[in-house]
């Protein structure tokens, strides 16, 4: 008993905290098995322990750089661990933390102020969440207030989050836990030429997906629907990308059965696409509503909706968030705008997505049998990998997909995937990626594809 030593909470604390920051990359694994959730998936065969990051790169726990073409599934916009964000968010924190929504505060409003400048159209009052899906939530809520109709349109192949309503809007099986899903959702052909569900070629095909929208709310609807959520490129259903005429006729559509659009710009916004702020704005549809989330804050927690000002004030109950637009993260997010804007990283978008998207056409010359397309805009291009493309038949290959992974993963690089199949690659950069790391992901990708082949 005399050899025993008394822990106190401050000493428990203390070497809680040593213990963990010596975790070797398998020990850290180990304890991810053991405290979260099955279901939390990870990527890699051995997933990779990050511990820090710097720009476009991320290193291990173990030390190993990678070069990171994800950037947190396309969230953090401008790089990571930016200095200037940092400064931003540090100096809120001293100033103050937490307050919720019950007050206004300087970060708030002038995070509302810049996103109605920004936006397109008259979209102008904004309500503030923590997530993407909050603000989806939020989102269709509005449209169904301002209508007074209750039935909403989606697109299969999209994905809207997790809680219950985004499950329903969400059309990969995959995502959905429960089968019971909210009936006022119908799901619409999504715009997907590469594999039209019609079985036409654009363009003469006339755009016929997004004519059968029609159809689609004359057969399985009311007649009077509230709106038209839809993602100008399609994230998690592999960055698909829509025709130029698509939004045009589905939204006049839509607009003809009463309903408005909600433009979801969870991963498109932002300068993402390369040449405009906005995904839509390649499209020229201004939208009755808008979400946004991810590259908003370059990695803080913030959703956003913006509205019309006819639309949000169509909303008379009382709503709250508690963490939404918090002034940390809404200083986060003014930091993220004003250098995105600066700096212009809509152009470097741009001209970065030009050389890339080069790039990965020649490499899908190399291995016509493998690669099936190539498509997306900016900084945010995807390969669709396919067993026997040379004889039209475009069966998916998620198995070479996930050895092609690997083999970047080994080589050190970190892209994405997607895909209602699990056979699309995900390429998206922060948008301070410059030319030289370009290349180096290209070449990464090219002998990745050789090894595979």
């Amino acid at each position: 008993m005399g050899n025993s030593v008394t822990q106190t909470p401050e000493t428990e604390v203390e070497n809680f905290s040593k213990t963990e920051e010596n975790l070797t990359s398998a020990e850290l694994k180990e304890k991810h098995n053991e405290y979260l959730f099955p279901s939390v998936i990870n990527y890699y065969s051995e997933a990779i322990a990050l511990e820090s990051g710097k720009g476009c790169y991320v290193t291990d726990v173990d030390g190993k750089e990678y070069l990171d073409f994800f950037g947190g599934i396309l969230t953090v916009s401008i790089g990571h661990a930016d200095d200037r964000v940092n400064k931003a968010i540090s100096a809120q924190m001293n100033r103050l933390g937490h307050v919720s929504t019950l007050y206004p505060t300087i970060p708030i409003v002038e995070l509302a102020e810049r996103l109605a400048k920004i936006t397109p159209g008259k979209l102008k009052k904004s309500f503030f969440t923590a997530s993407g899906t909050e603000a989806v939530e939020t989102a269709v809520m509005l449209a169904q207030v301002f209508t007074g109709n209750m039935e909403i349109i989606a697109l299969r192949h999209g994905y809207s989050g997790r809680s219950f309503l985004a499950q329903s809007l969400t059309a990969h099986s995959a995502w959905r836990s429960v089968p019971t899903q909210i009936a006022a959702i119908k799901h619409a052909m999504s715009p997907y030429c590469y594999r039209c569900p019609l079985g036409l070629e654009y363009p003469s095909c006339e755009i016929k997906c997004a004519q059968d929208i029609e159809e689609l709310i004359l057969t399985t609807t009311t007649g009077e629907i509230a709106g038209f959520l839809a993602e100008p490129i399609q994230g998690v259903g592999g960055f698909i990308t829509p025709p130029k005429e698509y939004f045009e006729v589905a939204v006049n559509i839509i607009r003809k059965y009463g309903g408005i659009f909600i433009c979801d710009e969870v991963q498109t916004g932002f300068g993402r696409t390369g040449s405009k702020m906005f995904g839509i704005e390649h499209y020229g549809v201004e939208p009755e509503v808008m979400t946004m989330a991810k590259g908003i804050a370059n990695g803080m927690p913030l959703g956003a909706t913006i509205a019309t000002d006819e639309v949000a004030e169509s909303l008379k109950k009382l709503t709250i968030s508690t963490f939404g637009g918090n002034p940390i993260s809404s200083a986060a997010a003014i930091a993220t705008i004003d250098i995105l804007m600066e700096e212009d990283f809509r152009s470097n978008a741009e001209a970065m997505g030009d050389l890339l998207r080069e790039g990965l056409e020649e490499i899908a010359l190399k291995y016509p049998k493998i690669i099936g397309e190539v498509r997306g805009m900016g900084l945010m291009q995807a390969m669709e990998l396919v067993e026997d493309e040379p004889n039209g038949d475009r069966t998916p290959n998620a198995v070479a997909t996930m050895k092609l992974f690997e083999e970047t993963k080994k080589r050190g690089l970190l892209i994405g995937k997607g895909g209602l199949y699990g056979n699309v690659f995900r390429i998206a950069p922060p948008m301070s990626v410059n030319e030289s790391q370009i290349k180096d992901a290209l070449e990464i990708l090219d002998k990745s594809f050789a090894a595979v082949n």
